[in-house]
């Protein structure tokens, strides 16, 4: 049965982020990137994909408005209101969202740092659960697991701690709305700001807060060693994602007429001749695309740009490639590596490699790292030997999302 009550989010993103500025990067670590996205901006994502969740008010700096509005601006949910201003500190950004909220009337309010992208729906849902059966605060929190010595001003050990009843809070804590409220209304008449955790005005005020199932993952950011391993976790996230690695070849062939250069690998080489093709023959990026639609198995070069079509007469090929590469970004894939072998006598491709891998990389918007470009001649064997044109191999790898296996078989229909 679905729950009635109205539940609203408080997300703090007003910090400075200190421990986390260098001398030439002072940016709010809640506007830092994080595998593409902000941090606050992966933070909203989380708690949007709970549907428990009906109300969300971020709380910002004044001077972070234009960097908010970049971050939020793919988001459309409707559940996500406009940012307040917060204040000088954490208690007093918090009751300014609690203040907000108030024309809203939510009957339980989160209270979640900005700084914790990584929250799941299963930590809210657990912390939601406890209200409803009754808690005063939900405080997420996970056993302290490390061995804890107390030391002196020195850092010097002085005794063991034990941990037994040690736990280390998360967010997002959870309240009625009406009990937070007043005790931080409270909190503000008797001039007390030194509250950094909004489970500690509920002890304050007497009330127990029942401690509910955290997630080790749920880390906040707080250094650069923080963001480093959150930078990695998201790596390895989206490369588990894009587990369907799939290897495609390509193969082609172009003739020489005559000319005053060629184009391989979208770089023009000047030489005597130049290659015969409906399109610009750039036989090296022909082959490339036939690679990548080799491993998306979704036909060839030829199916996509017929010869016999005549707006593809003296078409770069870069569009091709192009065309290629979003093929597989539309199926929520990347390009891994490509790989590509020219076979010829002449012209020679050692001098223009580099320009050729940086040529490549640019229409394929990858690292040049992942972009391989080598040359061999054929021994003066077969037409190549005889320098009657060019033909090249290639191989693309590309990682496909595993949702793939389990599509259903398209019968020659384009994906």
């Amino acid at each position: 049965m679905q729950s009635t009550e109205k539940i609203a989010c408080i997300i703090v993103a007003a910090g400075r982020g200190s421990r986390m500025s260098t001398q030439n990067d002072s940016t709010p670590k809640q506007y830092r990137d994080l595998g593409g996205k902000t941090v606050v901006q992966r933070t909203l994502e989380a708690i949007l994909s709970s549907t428990q969740v009906d109300i969300i008010l971020p709380v910002i700096h004044a001077q972070d408005s234009k960097a908010y509005q970049d971050s939020v601006s793919s988001l459309t949910d409707n559940r996500l209101l406009a940012p307040v201003t917060g204040g000088a500190t954490r208690q007093a950004s918090v009751a300014s969202g609690l203040k907000v909220l108030a024309e809203h009337a939510p009957d339980y309010v989160l209270i979640h740092d900005a700084a914790r992208p990584f929250i799941t729906p299963t930590v809210i849902r657990d912390a939601i659960t406890a209200l409803q059966n009754g808690a005063q605060a939900a405080l997420p929190a996970v056993p302290v697991a490390d061995t804890l010595k107390r030391a002196d001003a020195n850092q010097q050990a002085l005794e063991t701690v034990d941990r037994t009843h040690l736990w280390a809070a998360q967010t997002p804590q959870a309240f009625p709305y009406p009990l937070i409220w007043k005790a931080h209304q409270e909190a503000f008449r008797q001039n007390l700001g030194c509250f950094t955790d909004d489970t500690a005005l509920i002890e304050w005020q007497g009330e127990p807060v029942t401690i509910t199932t955290g997630d080790p993952q749920n880390i906040k950011l707080t250094t650069l060693k923080d963001m480093t391993n959150a930078q990695e976790q998201i790596a390895m996230k989206q490369l588990a994602d894009l587990g369907d690695i799939r290897v495609g070849t390509g193969y082609d062939v172009h003739a020489f007429e005559e000319g005053d250069a060629v184009i391989l690998g979208g770089v023009s080489l000047p030489h005597t001749r130049k290659l015969k093709g409906h399109s610009d023959a750039d036989v090296g990026l022909h082959a490339l695309t036939d690679a990548i639609f080799g491993a998306l198995a979704d036909g060839d070069i030829g199916s996509h740009f017929p010869p016999s079509d005549i707006q593809w007469k003296g078409a770069a090929s870069e569009q091709f490639l192009q065309y290629a590469v979003n093929r597989v970004h539309k199926r929520g894939g990347m390009i891994a590596h490509l790989d590509l072998t020219l076979i010829c006598e002449a012209p020679k491709i050692g001098p223009h490699r580099e320009e050729m891998r940086k040529q490549i990389a640019q229409i394929c918007d990858l690292p040049v790292s992942r972009v391989a470009v080598k040359a061999t001649t054929s021994e003066k064997l077969g037409f190549t030997g005889r320098k009657e044109g060019i033909a090249a191999q290639a191989c693309a790898t590309i990682r496909l999302p595993f949702e793939d296996w389990t599509r259903p078989p398209d019968n020659g229909r384009e994906p």
